[in-house]
C-alpha cells in the first residue's frame, strides 16, 4: 500500500520531478547520453545492451525511425569499440500494425547486426504480443540469423512450454533473458503473488540452463541471484570455466560461459560490482530517448512496487549506487 500510494504522489509530481527520479534509470534523452553512460560504467567492467525508449508505435514511418536510430546506435558501438549489444521492443518496428512489414524491420536489423557480429535481444512487451515475438526468433533462426534471442518472463504459466518448444526448435541456439517480468497480467495466464513469481522465476532459470540455452539471469531480487549461483555451481558453470554442459553451443562473442547476470542501470549497482569482482559477466540495460518521460510513466503504472524503490533512492541514495 506503502509503495502504491508513493507511485500515486508521483504520477501527480511536475515532469521535473519525474525527470529527477528517472535520471539514474534512463542514461538521457539522446544517443550522446547514452554513450557517455558506458563510457564511465565500462571502467567497472560491465557490458551493455541498448534500449531506444519507444514500443508500441502508431504508424509504419515511426518504426523507420527506430530502424535508423538502432543503425546510429550499431555503429556508436563498433566506433567506440563497446562490449554492447542491442534491445529492441517488436512493436516498436510494427508488429502489431503490420506483422508482414514488422518481421521485414526486425529482420533488417538483425542482418546488419550481423555483420557486426553483434547480438539483438527481443524485449517481451505484454502477452498480447508474447507469441509473434517467439515467433519473430524462430524465423530468423530459420534464416540463418543465429544472433537473436528473447526474453522470457518467469510469472508467466507458459514460460516453461516455452523454455521447451523453443530449445526443440533451435536447441543449443536458443539464448533468453530470464526476468520475473513487469507487466502486470491477469492471473488467468500470469502468477501474481511475490511468492510464486520468484520461485517460478529460479524454475525458469533452472529449466533453461537444463536446456543448454544461454541464460541471461536479469534480475535484482537478492533471492533469485542466490539461487542462480547455487544453480550455477550444481552445473559447475561459473567465471573462467569452459561451459560445460554437453547440450551447449560452442562459445559465443560477447558473451559468457553460457550464462551472465543482467541488471537495469541505476539498479543494484553494489551487486553488479560485487558480482563483476566474482569474475561473473555482467550487462547493465541502458535505455536512452526522446521518450523517457512515458516510459517512466508506464513503469510506475505498471508495476507500483517501484514506489519503494523510488523512496529508497530518494531518502537513502548511497545504499543505490548506479
Amino acid at each position: 500500500m506503502l509503495s502504491k500510494l508513493i507511485v500515486a504522489m508521483t504520477l501527480r509530481m511536475p515532469r521535473w520531478f519525474v525527470r529527477w527520479v528517472s535520471r539514474r534509470y534512463v542514461a538521457g534523452s539522446t544517443l550522446k547520453d547514452a554513450v557517455a553512460v558506458m563510457k564511465r560504467l565500462e571502467s567497472e567492467g560491465a557490458c551493455f545492451t541498448i534500449d531506444v525508449l519507444g514500443e508500441e508505435i502508431s504508424s509504419l514511418d515511426e518504426a523507420q525511425f527506430f530502424l535508423d536510430e538502432y543503425v546510429r546506435v550499431m555503429n556508436a558501438i563498433v566506433e567506440n569499440k563497446f562490449d554492447a549489444n542491442l534491445s529492441i521492443k517488436p512493436t516498436a518496428f510494427g508488429l502489431l500494425i503490420d506483422k508482414d512489414k514488422g518481421m521485414e524491420n526486425i529482420e533488417s536489423l538483425v542482418r546488419q547486426a550481423a555483420t557486426h557480429d553483434m547480438f539483438v535481444r527481443l524485449d517481451m512487451e505484454d502477452h498480447r504480443v508474447t507469441t509473434e515475438t517467439i515467433q519473430v526468433v524462430l524465423d530468423l533462426h530459420e534464416k540463418g540469423l543465429t544472433n537473436v534471442g528473447t526474453v522470457l518472463q518467469g510469472r508467466l504459466h507458459r514460460t516453461p512450454d516455452d523454455i521447451e518448444s523453443v530449445g526443440v526448435a533451435i536447441g543449443s541456439n536458443a539464448d533468453y533473458r530470464i526476468c520475473k517480468g513487469i507487466y502486470l497480467e491477469p492471473e488467468e495466464i500470469a502468477y501474481t503473488s511475490r511468492s510464486d513469481i520468484r520461485e517460478k522465476t529460479n524454475e525458469a532459470i533452472r529449466k533453461a540452463l537444463e536446456h543448454g540455452a544461454y541464460v541471461g539471469i536479469a534480475s535484482h531480487d537478492v533471492p533469485v541471484v542466490d539461487y542462480s549461483l547455487e544453480v550455477l555451481k550444481e552445473f559447475k558453470m561459473g567465471p573462467s570455466i569452459d561451459d560445460p554442459r554437453d547440450n551447449a553451443g560452442e562459445p559465443r562473442n560477447g558473451k559468457g560461459p553460457g550464462y551472465e547476470f543482467q541488471m537495469l542501470l541505476g539498479v543494484r549497482g553494489p551487486m553488479r560490482r560485487k558480482l563483476t569482482k566474482q569474475g561473473h559477466r555482467t550487462r547493465v540495460y541502458i535505455p536512452y530517448g526522446e521518450k523517457w518521460y512515458e516510459y517512466s510513466i508506464r513503469r510506475l503504472q505498471e508495476n507500483p512496487t517501484i514506489g519503494l524503490q523510488i523512496a529508497k533512492a530518494f531518502l537513502m541514495p548511497w545504499t543505490n549506487r548506479p
